[in-house]
């Protein structure tokens, strides 16, 4: 029986892939040195969750048939250098992907943004035509148990393509490793400056990645980003570029419908860059075989991935979103697209400086006027999260000066609470944009209480 064994299993990937292979019949154990939920939990309901934690490099043994790396293991964890010195099988989690779809169709979701949102709207898609599929997507999805899905079954394989790094010791590109059969890039934002310092250096990623496409293969891209018009232009002769831009749409009383040929679509989703999502993935799906009119009913009832412009609250003149925006791109896009569903109201925004390009000093003025848009823009950080980086000091006067005058700055969480409490809710919108949590803020709670 195959025997799987995960170094550092409580990662958002890690701990999804341990569930596909254990639903898939392999036996599979795992170590962490922490594990948080909701990953505790449901390793634990599986009978996966480890009974210490730690590292015990006495799990391993010539038993094993493959060991794979977490991305928050280090290069000099026990049970890695215990599987070298027993010539076990290392693999990275995209590896481990690419090794059980290799002989499957692939399809590959990049791009700076949109990519998590898109990937989600194609499995939606594909689940209602009941097509087979594997899978690995980068949030929760209505409907599916969990965020990877493996089969023997399937034929085709849908990944959401990160460009962060593989493995402590693989410094590629996650989606340099998955050689897609079909590709879509939906734009490209400078991003990850910790891995790639300059902006010239992170575009030539996405440009290596368009060359991993399988012969005979697809490259669909957004027309509207320069540099994915440049590398479209440079793709191999075999391989078919395909350009999207921004579907065809209108607003009528804060609800968008698409306008095609057989008449409007309505959605549950809103904003010009989730019509730009929406495109990519109706060219993708049609790429698999699924016609319009059949994607367009099901996008219809698609209500977005879990954390990406998410309802948390709504009253009869107040309505409230929680988003994973934390990019300058992301959260220009974001907050455009709040304010164009809801134009009579006032749009308070919230956004919190929390990965480590946001927290960096020369990064800052990439978020020059990405908050203008909003009536009432708050930006919070925490400076104890920029010592635990080991990043460069940087003051809530930088911070402003960075993102425009308009924006208030806040590095204590309590007191951005009560300025947001001041606030009178009726007639307006509130949007609160993270990557982490506004240190321990339930936003949805909070959001709650505030509308109310």
């Amino acid at each position: 029986m195959n025997r799987i064994h995960f170094i550092a299993i409580g990662g958002a990937a890690m701990h999804n892939l341990a569930l596909a292979l254990h639903h898939k019949g392999y036996v599979v154990t795992g170590s962490d040195d922490e594990i948080f939920e909701p990953a505790k939990s449901r390793l634990q309901t599986a009978g996966l969750l480890p009974e210490w934690a730690g590292w015990f490099p006495e799990k391993l043994d010539k038993g094993v048939e493959a060991v794979i790396l977490g991305m928050h293991a280090r290069e000099d964890n026990p049970e890695l250098i215990r599987a070298r010195e027993l010539g076990l099988r290392i693999y990275s989690f995209p590896e481990y992907l690419y090794l059980q779809t290799q002989d499957k169709i692939r399809v590959v979701i990049g791009g700076s943004h949109g990519k998590t949102t898109i990937t989600s709207m194609i499995l939606f898609v594909l689940k209602r035509q009941r097509m087979q599929f594997d899978y690995m997507v980068g949030a929760q999805i209505e409907g599916f148990d969990t965020m990877v899905g493996l089969s023997d079954e399937a034929r085709i394989a849908v990944f959401e393509g990160d460009e962060y790094l593989t493995s402590p010791i693989d410094l590629r590109p996650k989606f340099h490793v998955y050689q897609p059969h079909i590709a879509l890039v939906s734009g490209i934002a400078w991003d990850h400056i910790n891995v790639f310092p300059t902006f010239v250096n992170y575009v030539e990623q996405f440009r290596i990645f368009s060359e991993k496409i399988m012969r005979e293969g697809k490259f669909i891209y957004f027309e509207g980003d320069k540099n994915l018009r440049d590398i479209a232009e440079t793709v191999r002769e075999d391989v078919t570029a395909i350009p999207y831009g921004t579907h065809k749409y209108r607003i009528d009383g804060g609800k968008t419908f698409l306008v095609t040929k057989n008449g409007d679509i309505p959605l549950n989703v809103f904003g010009e860059h989730n019509l730009q999502n929406i495109n990519g993935a109706r060219l993708v799906c049609n790429q698999l075989g699924i016609s319009d009119k059949d994607f367009y009913r099901a996008i219809s009832e698609f209500g977005g991935a879990a954390n990406r412009l998410q309802k948390v609250a709504e009253t009869d003149n107040s309505i409230a979103f929680k988003d994973f925006a934390h990019s300058p791109s992301k959260l220009r896009a974001t907050v455009k697209a709040v304010k164009q569903q809801y134009p009579d109201r006032r749009l308070v925004a919230c956004m919190e400086l929390h990965t480590f390009s946001s927290l960096t000093e020369a990064f800052l003025p990439e978020y020059k006027d990405c908050m203008k848009e909003a009536d009432i823009a708050f930006v919070y950080f925490n400076p104890e999260v920029i010592e635990h980086k080991k990043l460069k000091e940087i003051t809530p006067e930088k911070v402003k000066e960075a993102f425009g005058s308009k924006v208030e700055v806040f590095t204590n969480a309590e007191k951005l609470q009560e300025e947001l409490k001041k606030i009178d809710f009726q007639n307006k919108t509130l949007l609160m944009m993270s990557s982490g949590n506004f240190d321990g803020i339930n936003v949805a709670e909070f959001a709650k209480e505030l509308l109310q």
